[in-house]
């Protein structure tokens, strides 16, 4: 995923309008005479990565912070071109670093909520590639789910992305998806079903999550495609790809870690979503340093 490539749509009006609620949260209006006495002299400044393989993400949220409070795109030189670059050590060599100019005023009071955004993006993007490095030798996809931060959705999910991933749901109707909560109130797997079909959606897919072998072979029976086998182990996942039917999908989901992910990649699955992408990713060191020109 190239910003470059994108005609601008990730300085859409929607993220502008994220940008916006955020320096609301900072409050920067609260005292205007610290703002307006802030000496406005460019400075160099040098974004440095110091985890070695971070994977760089969220540029472009971190360069809207900046402009939202009137920087111009071209202090930012080439900066946007090194989105989903990986970060790489040399020994006895310089921490990576990327360098540009802004306004000393707009430096400063952008700086957290800029750091902020970057930060959680090439966290959630470093974290997610470590998954799809793994899974794409099997020809799995790595997914999403919609445990994000709210608020940072848009954020968590381009993150996502950038690390190779895919994402899953946006919001609840973007399928319909059969949990445990619509098994209990409706009285099974079969009754779930009929009240999604009853909607009347015909392009919108479905989607019967799944927790025991029983489960699956009736939701099998139902003529689902669709299936997430919630924490299965993977006897029960080899177990339930025999009787996969064509054109039919497979997810595998349920607390599953990089360091268990391999016992998981198992042929006829055909995607993992993986919660922790987005709700507790590694996390990766970068500083933003300025310096008086």
């Amino acid at each position: 995923m190239n910003p470059e490539n994108s005609k601008g749509s990730y300085f859409s009006i929607s993220l502008k309008n994220h940008i916006e609620n955020f320096f609301k949260e900072d409050d920067l209006d609260r005292n205007i005479f610290y703002n307006q006495g802030l000496p406005c002299d460019l400075v160099e400044c040098t974004l440095k990565f110091k985890t070695d393989r971070t994977l760089i993400s969220g540029l472009p949220f971190f360069m809207e912070s900046f402009i939202f409070l009137g920087a111009e795109k071209s202090y930012f030189g080439d900066l946007l071109s090194h989105e989903g670059c990986r970060v790489k050590f040399e020994k006895g060599k310089e921490t990576h670093s990327l360098k540009f100019n802004l306004p000393f005023s707009i430096a400063l009071s952008g700086e957290r909520i800029a750091l902020n955004l970057l930060q959680r993006s090439s966290n959630i993007a470093t974290y997610t590639s470590k998954f799809v490095e793994l899974a794409e030798i099997k020809g799995i996809s790595i997914l999403d789910t919609r445990k994000t931060m709210p608020g940072l959705r848009f954020l968590d999910k381009y993150s996502v992305r950038i690390g190779g991933g895919k994402n899953h749901r946006f919001g609840q109707t973007d399928n319909w998806m059969v949990k445990d909560n619509h098994k209990s109130y409706f009285g099974g797997i079969e009754e779930a079903v009929n009240f999604f079909k009853k909607i009347g959606s015909f392009y919108n897919p479905l989607v019967v999550e799944v927790h025991t072998l029983e489960e699956f072979e009736k939701a099998n029976s139902l003529g689902v495609k669709h299936f997430m086998l919630d924490n299965f182990t993977p006897v029960d996942i080899i177990e339930a790809v025999k009787s996969k039917k064509e054109g039919t999908t497979i997810e595998v989901s349920g607390g599953i870690q990089l360091g268990t992910l391999e016992d998981y990649l198992i042929e006829g699955v055909d995607a993992i979503s993986v919660g922790a992408l987005t709700h507790s990713p590694e996390t990766v060191d970068i500083s933003l340093k300025m310096k008086r020109l």
